[in-house]
């Protein structure tokens, strides 16, 4: 028997248990559109790829699944490659399908077709930012295609795939066996672990050594190991710091759990990370923020600090610390393996009330040096009070996206993050205009939970029309726009180093985001004094409606304790960091 092609793909992805795709509609997708208004799939519509595929992330980031984006062709596409970009640095995995030209058209300058240096091939954009990327050329290559997408997109070091499909594949016929056969498929495969012998090696030297450390990373959270995790630190009363996209992977009120370490990290937390004679390294690339640029002496000092690493991709271990134990594993089954060994060898575990009770009291002195701020009635408002009633109007388990400067930097040191993948943060492209979207996708995936974006008036004023998704949708997202009237991390760098904030800094005032979420549809507040925000947030968690709230803020550095090489560049020898704009 045969059937339509775009009507066997819907059907695959019920079967896959799809239940959300994301979006945006063209002249070559249509015909899937068609099939999917008959599916028990929700198309997550909207104005802007970019928007999308950011909210797909998002999604994905939350369901631990690969989540889907329907594309069209050329603007369509391009108009999704920062947000596919992002995916990819920080190993969300994401399948994508886009829509071609017929492909009896291939090098005719068919409508939208990208051919400058090649037919038919557009597909070729993609290829620096996902795993793989596939043309279909026949209706019968397929299901065998789309199959292989979903396997890779979630197997080893998890990102984006794109298929990409010519209209009229999708509008011809092809042998529904093909599509059959695939439900016979595992869904999933079983994962690497650690030998019993290299988990005794490593557990013995974390035993043995003077100042044993674990620094952790994003990788705990994609591979659902934070319960291992926090078992293995439990057992063995290790201290924990973590990297920007590491937050949350042990929460940020555990005992042993020290804080973000690297340029925003603290002088304590740093400090730390320098002492340690052994690292245990899980699910970290050691990202240039995470590691004061690589420079000793500020975050890292390997060696002579030695080096153990675990992670799902091998080209991770190695490639900016050299190591003494390298183990390519998933880290749920290496941490499985560890904790069993542990507790065999050990079995009263390790215990360090002395460093417990430092790492308590130097939280403790932080919250005290940052109370004045965290407390000041000053408006515009100080951007760590903000964080503070935030933090206060949430449930412990609510979501928050960032976005980047003040309220990512920020949120990564002061912002207590309580459950693990309590925050989706852009980590490796540091896309300023994430955060926004993403808390929309965010919502989709969880909602029976708070979702707070917390953005810039820069990254939301990228990509307002997020608005008319969570309105039509009845996302009830909180989006609160940290304010400062500037690219604010930009403007105080510049002026810094250049003595002028040219090109950084937006007229105050305008636009006004609260309007703009009432034009919507949704609800929105301008803030105008600190004593009225608190308020505000709660009504806006108690509303389940998408509500904006619009707060003026200082434009005031992140404190930092860390290092960045730019400073370098910029100033030799000075020591400059940023600077206040206000």
């Amino acid at each position: 028997m045969k059937d339509l092609v775009s009507r066997q793909f819907v059907k695959y992805l019920e079967n896959r248990g799809i239940k959300h795709v994301f979006g945006l509609c063209g002249h070559t997708n249509i015909a899937v559109l068609a099939e999917m208004e008959k599916s028990s799939i929700k198309f997550v519509n909207g104005r802007h790829e970019q928007i999308l595929a950011h909210a797909a992330d998002g999604y994905a980031r939350v369901t631990r699944e690969a989540s889907v984006v329907l594309l069209h062709i050329g603007p369509g596409m391009t108009n999704a490659v920062t947000s596919v970009a992002t995916a990819a640095l920080d190993c969300t995995p994401m399948v994508i399908v886009a829509g071609d030209i017929a492909s009896h058209f291939y090098g005719k300058n068919g409508q939208q077709e990208v051919s400058l240096h090649a037919d038919g091939s557009q597909y070729e954009i993609f290829r620096p930012i996902v795993k793989r990327a596939w043309r279909v050329e026949r209706p019968e290559h397929f299901p065998e295609i789309i199959e292989k997408a979903f396997q890779l997109a979630v197997s080893g070091q998890p990102g984006p795939v794109l298929v990409d499909v010519p209209m009229d594949i999708f509008s011809r016929e092809c042998d529904v066996a093909l599509f059959e056969r695939l439900q016979h498929n595992a869904k999933t495969f079983h994962k690497p672990s650690i030998d019993d012998e290299t988990a005794a090696k490593i557990v013995r030297t974390l035993m043995q050594a003077k100042n044993p450390h674990l620094h952790v990373g994003g990788g705990i959270v994609l591979a659902g190991a934070a319960d291992e995790l926090r078992e293995f630190v439990d057992h063995l009363s290790l201290p924990v710091s973590y990297s920007a996209m590491g937050k949350g992977a042990l929460p940020d009120d555990h005992p042993f759990s020290l804080g973000m370490a690297g340029f925003w990290g603290t002088k304590f937390i740093n400090g730390k990370c320098l002492l340690a004679d052994y690292i245990m390294a899980l699910g970290t690339r050691f990202a240039e923020a995470d590691s004061s640029s690589w420079e000793p002496g500020y975050t890292f000092n390997i060696p002579p600090t030695k080096l153990i690493h675990i992670d799902i991709e091998a080209s991770e271990i190695g490639r900016n610390f050299p190591v003494e134990v390298g183990v390519v594993a998933d880290l749920k089954q290496a941490l499985t393996v560890l904790n069993r060994v542990a507790k065999s060898l050990y079995p009263e575990g390790r215990k360090d009330d002395t460093l417990k009770q430092e790492i308590a009291a130097n939280k403790e002195a932080y919250r005290e040096l940052n109370r004045e701020n965290a407390t000041s009635s000053a408006y515009p408002m100080r951007p760590e009070r903000i964080l503070a009633e935030v933090r206060a109007a949430l449930p412990k388990d609510a979501i928050i996206t960032t976005d980047v400067g003040w309220n990512k930097n920020g949120v990564g040191q002061q912002f207590p993050v309580l459950v693990p993948g309590g925050v989706l943060t852009p980590g490796g492209f540091a896309t300023m205009g994430f955060g926004a979207p993403a808390a929309l996708g965010a919502k989709i995936a969880a909602p029976d939970r708070v979702v707070v974006s917390l953005v810039g008036d820069g990254g939301f004023g990228q990509n307002p029309a997020l608005l008319a998704t969570a309105v039509e949708d009845n996302v009830a997202t909180i989006w609160v726009v940290m304010n400062n009237n500037a690219y604010g991390v930009i403007a105080g760098l510049e002026k810094a180093h250049f003595g002028t904030v040219f090109g950084t800094v937006f007229p105050k005032g305008l636009p006004d985001y609260a309007a703009i979420a009432r034009a919507y549809g949704a609800e929105g507040v301008s803030v105008k004094s600190a004593e009225e925000f608190k308020s505000v947030m709660e009504q806006a968690v108690k509303s389940n409606k998408p509500f904006v709230i619009d707060v003026q803020m200082q434009n005031v550095p992140t404190p930092t304790a860390g290092h960045w090489n730019i400073m370098d560049i910029y100033s030799p020898n000075k020591h400059v960091h940023h600077v206040s704009t206000d």
